[in-house]
């Protein structure tokens, strides 16, 4: 009798262990899912669909050793100088990670906006977007944003609108397209990837609400 109850004490623990792992598994998933569900009325497929902003704000996604943008990175421009061109916006925020003198994204994003027509007058730069959470924050602090359209992959649209509004800027997102470009191994590991980052940014915007690596004086656009 000992041994059945010794036995049937380990088989619980094993399912109580087996489903706290589950949980765990889940969380990340389960905020994932509510994530895209919250920010779904702010994302837009196509530039045409867009709401008049003032400012779109680019998010980094990097650059090559010859200083070229990747073909994310180009995409995500050419899908601001689109909003632009149609009038959806006025000013471009260039954000992105400048960490080293041997490392510019948003010069390289600056030069690629201007050689698709953007006036340069009307390109800001933020050398310290070294995170979506980052971005957000200077955007706000920094820039004195309060309403922006964000543009950015269908994968990172939902943390990035979701960040921004939850730092109180009226984020709407235009998505640049993923699966029906890039291969499918690709932006499997990234959507993968993304839902990780989720729950970073949850605890970032609601939890440690840490200020960004620099700030500096106001650059208001």
């Amino acid at each position: 009798m000992t041994l059945v109850k010794a036995f049937k004490h380990r088989y619980s623990l094993y399912l109580m262990a087996v489903a706290v792992l589950l949980l765990v598994g889940l969380l990340p998933v389960m905020a994932a899912i509510y994530v895209r569900r919250v920010t779904a009325q702010w994302r837009y497929e196509s530039p045409q669909q867009v709401p008049n902003e003032r400012v779109a704000i680019v998010f980094g996604a990097g650059v090559w050793a010859d200083g070229t943008p990747t073909p994310m990175l180009a995409d995500r421009i050419q899908a601001a100088v689109a909003l632009y061109r149609l009038g959806r916006v006025q000013k471009l925020l260039m954000t992105g990670d400048n960490s080293t003198i041997y490392y510019d994204e948003v010069t390289t994003m600056k030069r690629y906006a201007m050689d698709l027509g953007i006036p340069e007058q009307d390109i800001t730069l933020d050398y310290a977007g070294f995170s979506t959470y980052e971005s957000c924050y200077r955007a706000r602090d920094i820039f004195g944003i309060k309403a922006a359209v964000l543009v950015t992959q269908r994968f990172h649209l939902p943390r990035a609108v979701y960040t921004c509004r939850q730092m109180g800027i009226a984020a709407i997102g235009l998505a640049t397209p993923d699966w029906e470009v890039y291969g499918r191994r690709l932006i499997r590991y990234y959507n993968t990837r993304e839902i990780l980052a989720v729950t970073k940014a949850l605890i970032e915007v609601h939890l440690l609400q840490p200020l960004p690596t620099f700030l500096g004086p106001f650059e208001g656009i």
